[in-house]
Parts: C-alpha cells; structure tokens; sequence
C-alpha cells in the first residue's frame, strides 16, 4: 500500500517536528493518516520500524533535493562546460545555492539534522537497529548513516550528474568543493556565523581557490 505508507510517513514526520519521538504515539499517526493501527503494523512492524523507514526516506529526500537542485543550477548556467558554465565564480554560486539549501531544510527538519550533525537525543533518538526481517516485507536495517556516510553518499549523488549539465569544480576549486559547501552549512547550522552562510562559503571557497604563495 504505497499511498498508505507515504500518508502514515508524513503523518510521522509532522508529529515529530511538534513534539519529541517519545510523546509520538502509533495510535495518533494512523489516526492522522486515515488508516488503521494495524495497518501501520503491517507497513513497519511498530514504532522503532517506523523510526527506521523514516530516516531512509530523510536521507533519500535530501539526496534527491540536493541532485535535483545541482542539475537546475547547471543548467541554468548553460550547462555543457563553456565559459558561462565554466567560470569560477558559478562553481562558488552553486556551492552557495546548496548551502543555503541545506540551511533551510536543516532548520525545518529536525531528522535531518540529526543525520547531519550526529546529535541525536530525547527529541529525536538514534533508532535502533532491526535485528532481523520484519513482518512482510521489511529487511533488516543497520541503522542510519553516519555523518561521514551520508556526506560520502551525497558526493555519490553529485557526481552521478551527467556531465554535461555539471561541468567539473571550475576555477581552481577542488572536486569536493559541493561536500565542503555542505559541511559549512551543518557548521553554520551548529554555530551560525554573523554574516550568514552565503558570504561564509564565498570567503571559505574564495581562500581554497586561490593559488599558494
């Protein structure tokens, strides 16, 4: 039932950003989707399988935002590498766009900054590992990525552009310059820096992309 399962995912979620996971109650998330408990039973095998399909589709979600996001400024710099795509300058706009993308998501989705910043508490817990196959269809699930893993995963993505529409890190900036774009942006999150994360990861990427004296 893939409409069930996205409505009680989205119910899920929105009951997380008003309140801590502990206050959630199964009961409640169906009732907001308009399904039965059971149900959400047989979709994720309780709450901790709920948890656990929720991190998989936050980590798909902002993958696939992130990719989506770098092809549009691709090609809205015309794309297949010439001078207008290939100039320094829009290299550090796209990794701008990104993160000031990520900032906003970040701020809005408590799931997702605990999957970026590895701080996971009362309000939002580490789920727990499946330790076997659920009911039905579930598999077993390690748990969610770590920082490092997720990051690794969206340089993955990027990269997975096709080449035409993502021209290589122009103008002296190194290949990971859209990973480092994103770690600023979980720093800037952390500890938010007085001029805002645009001018951060200009100056940051300005530094790396000029020459050493």
């Amino acid at each position: 039932m893939p409409a069930a399962r996205e409505a009680l995912l989205d119910a899920a979620l929105a009951a997380l950003r008003a309140r801590p996971w502990s206050g959630v109650r199964m009961v409640e998330v169906a009732a907001s989707a308009g399904v039965s408990r059971q149900t959400l039973h047989n979709e994720f095998g309780g709450k901790d399988g709920l948890a656990r399909a929720l991190v998989r589709r936050e980590v798909e979600d902002f993958l696939r935002g992130a990719g989506r996001l770098f092809a549009e400024c691709c090609e809205g710099e015309g794309g297949g590498g010439g001078e207008g795509a290939g100039g320094g300058g829009d290299g550090v706009e796209r990794c701008v766009r990104l993160a000031q993308w990520t900032v906003e998501r970040v701020t809005d989705r408590p799931l997702l900054r605990a999957l970026l910043t590895g701080c996971w508490g009362e309000r939002v817990p580490l789920p727990r590992a499946s330790r076997g196959p659920g009911p039905g269809r579930l598999p077993v699930d390690a748990g969610p990525p770590a920082p490092a893993e997720l990051l690794a995963a969206l340089r993955t993505r990027l990269g997975a552009v096709p080449a035409a529409r993502a021209p290589a890190a122009p103008g002296g900036l190194p290949p990971h310059a859209y990973e480092l774009a994103v770690r600023l942006a979980v720093s800037h999150v952390l500890a938010p820096a007085d001029e805002g994360v645009p001018a951060l990861v200009r100056s940051a990427l300005g530094a790396v992309g000029r020459p050493a004296r």
